[in-house]
């Protein structure tokens, strides 16, 4: 007689995997199933929410342009001529500057923390022209470090120690008063306030393109009132303009 396990059937699993399913869905919906993690960061929102992105470079002015806006505003200015006796004019013929009258040989200084940008040692004027390039005579330019171009022209002597990418602190000695140039041959001190252009000469933006003597009246005051600001709105404006076709006024 046979057993009767001979030519039986296997009994199914089907069963038993419907049992588990329950079980298996508990898991999956409790976050027991391992998941993959991101291989790139940029993949995880929290990673894209707080990563910072490269702050963009800040834009290099084009040749000749002045820089967009002033370096520092915390400077000390002082008056550019040191002496007791000094007069001026809040206007000027042409052009914004103002005349400094004072006896010729009394010290020129620098009016604020700066470089010296230009120094003409030379009296290159001539009445029979060109008018305008060498008006000045003997000159120095500086360029504060709150960004603004100062100039005093009609020197008599520059100091020895003065010349081009020069470090000065305010109120440091750079000349003297004088009456070179076409100063009419009286002694005064021209001084002007405008942006430097970069490139090339630019003696018409150089001799002044705001009118300084509300600066001038508070550092003589031992204020500090600074024209950075105004400065900064104008070359906005005017940016680097071309030489003017009339060259009048003695800075």
């Amino acid at each position: 007689m046979r057993s009767r396990s001979i030519g039986r059937r296997p009994r199914s699993a089907y069963p038993v995997l419907l049992l588990l399913a329950p079980a298996l869905a508990a898991g999956c919906a409790t976050g027991t199933r391992p998941t993959a993690t991101p291989t790139n960061v940029w993949d995880r929102p929290s990673a894209v929410a707080t990563a910072q992105q490269p702050a963009a470079p800040t834009p290099t002015p084009a040749p000749g342009q002045p820089s967009p806006s002033p370096t520092r505003t915390d400077l000390r200015h002082v008056f550019p001529v040191r002496a007791d006796n000094v007069a001026y004019h809040p206007t000027h013929s042409a052009y914004p500057g103002t005349d400094i009258f004072a006896d010729c040989g009394e010290p020129v200084v620098a009016v604020t923390d700066g470089r010296i940008l230009e120094v003409s040692r030379v009296d290159r004027f001539d009445k029979r022209g060109p008018l305008g390039p060498y008006n000045g005579g003997l000159s120095i330019s500086l360029l504060g470090d709150d960004g603004v171009r100062y100039y005093g022209s009609h020197l008599s002597a520059i100091s020895a120690d003065v010349a081009a990418g020069v470090r000065v602190r305010a109120g440091q000695q750079l000349g003297r008063v004088g009456r070179t140039g076409n100063a009419n041959n009286v002694c005064h001190l021209h001084f002007g306030i405008s942006p430097a252009c970069r490139g090339h000469d630019d003696w018409w933006i150089r001799r002044g393109v705001i009118w300084p003597a509300r600066y001038l009246d508070s550092w003589r005051k031992r204020g500090n009132r600074a024209p950075a600001a105004e400065v900064v709105a104008w070359q906005r404006k005017h940016g680097c303009p071309k030489a003017p076709t009339t060259t009048g006024g003695a800075g």
